[in-house]
């Protein structure tokens, strides 16, 4: 019966072996007897469900429903469906608020003739249903729900706001035990192991679940599935940009006793939060945020250091935008708040901030993070800040910390996910935040400000919370409804930009120009002072390896372009995995005290991995795989190892040692699989070395049924 009940249900992909349902629709079992057959109105049988380690009928963990009666006092149902010579059919259906987990069904037989017989059927697993209008995680559009639950493959958006790059990831949501290991991680959890009743009770809640699992994916309080790494040393696991998927690192977990996995950066946690919040039946998807906000001190205010040669410094308060950063949404109603606050929320595995003590954050309702409404549950204060702080540049010599501008339009840009069953890139800020400048953002920023401001009073329990009195006094407050504060370029009228001259290709030279506009009918006299450092995606600086100086002259409304080239052989030992650097150029004019800063961020770019597909993909039958790889640089790597994977198309991660690549050697690999699932399937590839780690390529594949 599974198969049929599995594919009514939405889980054949998962198994067509065992019993894997949805709460909120109807299953089918057949029961048979030896004897005689079922006599209605004369036998009886009741059932008896029960999940978890302490089944109890107040807790609803325990369901004991009659076949004859159902307006009995359970909310789960069993009806007769067809009734024969010595079997019977048995429609039975779970109410679709019930705990979901792993089920162990009884049943007992009062017959007519006096004797009572108890059997135990066997096990079944019950998830969210999405396809329910009365669950929490009903979602009307079909393809949505093929995208948002189904689809097990997608693109993760990275790079930065001017170049993005979409990573190809394996959801693999259906593969082979990780159902299995969904539900060891919710036993894992540090609420399970506190008070495992109150737990299995509480796991009809698809709020209560998702923040459980939050805070499971990371293992700063818990056996977690992944260690978190921005050091930039990951000799002891992997390097979080080689990952190309989510099933090798929740199978690892499982293998090793649930040792946390090395390593993760916010895209790995929020692309294994998505797998096992589909597999649940969670409708969930990943956002990336270009500028994130990381804003520690909750003043909304987000403060970066300059030296006067233009390196950014340290940070002092470890506020920092990140590159970008990535979280997930999960579509759920939101009872435990005012009507409206449903759809999609935030929730946010990265190890950043604590929430009631853990490690996670959310879910936060978009819709209250777009209004300001930063006092509704949970952490919307911190998902507010992501996407809408202010940033404040400061000049800091001689002691001294020189304001140089405050920058209202700065975080939160391009918010980006997978549209649906498109390839293509969603831009969704729009359902975030209110467009930058116009009225309506100023109003919702206030608000949130002044409501942090009258939270802080009673405000949460952190250590590092520093009072509002830390603020810039009156005239700087932070986006004053009138017109915004003059920017330095304003007052020197002196206008500085950066343009690339060509794509920063990794192994080669960076070209690009300052230009220097004169808006002014003075004549301006600039030194301007140029770097170039490495970042990390979270914003943190590394050292500056490139300096100049340039002495710019302009004559009134004049315009100067003044080159610069940073050689490969200056930032190659420089780079970080994320390849972004950063320039700045820092100007003063002879004139006036003030100063103008202005930086760009490039990501280096590798030419990706080619995969083609030699024929057609039939189900069960071979496929011959062509993967067409380079090096980029003109010098030797090595260590070159190529991993491949793909749902329904490889059973497990295929790893191949290519060992040395010679300076822009082109190379071909050739190998076979035997597709075990049909339909749209997608092939993922990386390639890393010892001087690169990430470059990757993706190759959509149909896999048609055959004969």
């Amino acid at each position: 019966m599974s198969s049929r009940n599995n594919v009514r249900h939405h889980t054949e992909e998962i198994s067509i072996e065992r019993l894997i349902v949805r709460r909120g629709q109807a299953f089918v079992i057949t029961l048979y007897f030896r004897n005689r057959g079922f006599q209605p109105g004369l036998d009886n049988i009741i059932f008896v469900a029960e999940t978890g380690p302490l089944p109890d009928l107040a807790k609803g963990t325990r369901a004991v429903f009659s076949l004859t009666s159902s307006d009995g006092p359970s909310p789960w149902i069993a009806s007769l469906e067809t009734n024969g010579a010595a079997s019977l059919e048995v429609s039975l259906c779970a109410p679709p608020m019930a705990a979901v987990g792993r089920y162990l069904l009884k049943i007992r037989v009062d017959s007519f003739q006096g004797a009572v017989t108890a059997y135990q059927l066997g096990e079944f697993i019950l998830l969210f249903n999405p396809w329910c209008p009365a669950d929490g995680v009903y979602l009307d559009s079909e393809p949505q729900r093929q995208e948002y639950i189904v689809n097990d493959y997608g693109f993760i958006y990275q790079g930065n706001k001017s170049w993005i790059r979409p990573c190809p990831w394996n959801y693999g949501q259906f593969e082979e035990n990780i159902i299995d290991i969904c539900l060891e991680l919710l036993q894992k959890s540090l609420n399970f192991q506190v008070d495992p009743s109150t737990d299995c009770a509480l796991r009809g809640s698809p709020v209560y679940i998702s923040r459980v699992v939050c805070a499971m994916i990371n293992s700063n309080d818990d056996n977690g599935v992944l260690n978190g790494n921005w050091s930039e040393n990951y000799t002891d696991g992997v390097n979080p940009a080689e990952w190309t998927g989510s099933v090798a690192i929740l199978k690892q977990w499982h293998a090793t006793g649930c040792q946390p996995v090395r390593y993760g950066q916010c895209w790995v946690f929020a692309a294994v939060m998505c797998t096992v919040m589909r597999c649940l039946g969670i409708p969930t998807r990943v956002i990336t945020n270009f500028d994130s906000g990381h804003d520690t001190d909750g003043n909304l205010i987000i403060d970066e250091y300059y030296d006067s040669t233009g390196r950014i410094l340290e940070n002092m308060k470890k506020d920092t935008v990140w590159n970008f950063h990535v979280w997930n949404e999960c579509w759920m109603a939101r009872k435990d708040l005012p009507p409206g606050y449903g759809g999609w929320q935030v929730l946010d595995a990265t190890p950043q901030e604590t929430s009631n003590g853990l490690y996670c954050c959310g879910p936060a309702s978009v819709r209250a993070i777009k209004e300001g409404e930063v006092d509704l549950n949970f952490d919307t204060r911190f998902a507010f800040s992501m996407v809408n702080a202010d940033c404040m540049s400061w000049l800091v010599y001689g002691g001294k910390e020189q304001k140089l501008h405050q920058d209202t339009a700065a975080v939160g840009n391009f918010i980006s996910t997978k549209s649906i069953q498109s390839d293509e890139r969603d831009d969704i800020t729009e359902s975030y935040k209110y467009e930058e400048g116009s009225l309506q953002e100023r109003q919702v920023f206030l608000k949130a400000l002044q409501k942090l401001k009258d939270g802080r009073s009673q405000g949460p329990h952190r250590a590092d919370t520093t009072p509002f009195s830390s603020m810039p006094p009156g005239q700087d407050n932070p986006r004053s409804l009138d017109t915004p504060s003059l920017q330095p370029s304003d007052v020197m009228q002196v206008s500085l930009k950066f343009e690339l001259l060509d794509l920063p290709n990794m192994g080669q030279d960076i070209n690009f120009v300052l230009l220097a506009l004169n808006m002014s009918p003075q004549f301006k006299d600039l030194k301007v002072n140029l770097s170039a450092q490495s970042l990390l995606h979270d914003g943190s600086p590394l050292t500056p390896f490139w300096q100049d100086i340039a002495f710019i002259t302009l004559f009134p409304q004049e315009e100067k372009t003044y080159p610069c080239k940073i050689l490969y052989s200056q930032y190659n030992q420089y780079l970080s995995t994320d390849k972004l650097i950063r320039i700045s150029a820092l100007g003063e004019e002879k004139s006036t005290p003030e100063k103008i800063l202005v930086n760009k961020i490039i990501t280096l770019t590798f030419p990706g991995i080619v995969i083609n597909v030699l024929g057609t993909a039939f189900v069960n039958q071979p496929l011959t795989i062509q993967v067409i790889f380079s090096n980029p640089l003109s010098e030797p790597v090595e260590d070159c190892v190529l991993t491949l994977e793909g749902s329904g198309l490889f059973k497990k991660q295929q790893r191949i040692l290519v060992g040395v690549l010679k300076p822009h050697h082109k190379a071909s690999i050739t190998l076979k699989t035997v597709p075990f699932k049909s339909g749209q399937r997608q092939i993922q590839a990386n390639l890393r070395s010892n001087k690169f780690k990430d470059i990757k390529g993706y190759k959509n594949v149909y896999v048609d049924f055959g004969l």
